[in-house]
């Protein structure tokens, strides 16, 4: 596979595009620098996770601390590539698992570090999607029910890729409108913003490579962990804050834990949640294991 190869420089400007798109910066030109001291980093300084090992996690010039995130996100989209390799073979479903990959990492780092989901992976990204529709079929719930009402023979090359195209169109339609409506109710119920437009642009990326089942199937598991991160969240400050009215307060025991967690409800409620991360994360899983997970289930029901 032509990708293989490829892995490491392509997490490398990966890390390029989760610094520079948020920044409206290029990601072409200037060449890589050092963000604190500007100066440009040498060819042998900039070799995938090794330069990162090698220099200790600094910057060889000023000694700034490099954030680990650059070597993780290398990792990560080489194993991903590889497990694409290794889960499909050497076929067109490969690259559309690796595109998929490669903008679900950029995003979900990008997400996480600045609540931001930028246009210029997330259009593309549909785009891709449905373009792959046509050549790699996406084998869901259209593919199964429009040949049947209309009695078109799927063997047909032109109707699979009609029917696969609806699939993803389908994803694409229904799972941004579902999250576009999220954040409609959020925002009149509570009057902030529970859900930004990026989410709703990921999530049309998302469909348009998963189809409709699977999209579904994300928006339920990305929902799941998202709220248990946010009691895992909710936890953690309310046991940091528990034990810091103790501390300097000199609370007792009952009052701190009352005061600390009505302390922790209110940091929830003004903590904005990167949903993108778990999005992306749960998109990737069911792209992978999603039909043999809904095949278990449906064998079980």
């Amino acid at each position: 596979m032509t990708l293989v190869p490829l892995q490491p420089f392509l997490g490398s400007f990966l890390n390029v595009c989760i610094y520079r798109l948020p920044r409206g910066l290029s990601v072409v030109s200037p060449g890589s620098a050092c963000p604190n001291c500007g100066n440009h980093i040498r060819p042998y300084d900039n070799v995938p996770v090794f330069s990162w090992l090698l220099l200790g996690g600094k910057c060889r010039n000023c000694k700034t601390k490099i954030t680990g995130r650059y070597a993780a996100v290398e990792l990560i989209t080489a194993s991903v590539f590889v497990a694409c390799y290794a889960h499909f073979g050497l076929s067109p479903a490969t690259l559309k698992c690796s595109v998929l990959g490669f903008l679900l990492i950029g995003l979900i780092f990008t997400d996480a570090e600045t609540h931001l989901l930028p246009d210029k992976m997330t259009l593309p990204g549909l785009a891709l999607g449905l373009a792959f529709s046509l050549f790699v079929p996406v084998n869901d719930l259209a593919s199964m029910i429009l040949p049947a009402v209309f009695q078109i023979p799927v063997s047909s090359d032109f109707s699979w890729r009609l029917f696969s195209f609806a699939d993803a169109l389908l994803g694409a339609a229904i799972g941004a409108s579902f999250l576009y409506g999220a954040g409609a109710i959020y925002l009149r119920w509570r009057g902030v913003e529970g859900m930004g437009f990026g989410d709703v642009k990921l999530m049309a990326m998302i469909g348009s490579f998963v189809g409709l089942r699977l999209t579904i199937l994300t928006i339920l598991a990305s929902s799941i962990a998202g709220s248990f991160f946010g009691l895992w969240t909710v936890f953690v400050v309310w046991i940091k804050r528990t034990q810091r009215r103790k501390q300097v307060f000199r609370e007792s025991g009952p009052a701190a834990r009352r005061n600390a967690w009505a302390s922790a409800q209110i940091a929830l409620r003004r903590h904005q949640m990167p949903f993108g991360v778990f999005l992306g994360s749960m998109g990737l899983v069911a792209f992978f294991f999603g039909q043999q997970f809904l095949r278990w289930y449906w064998r079980l029901a």
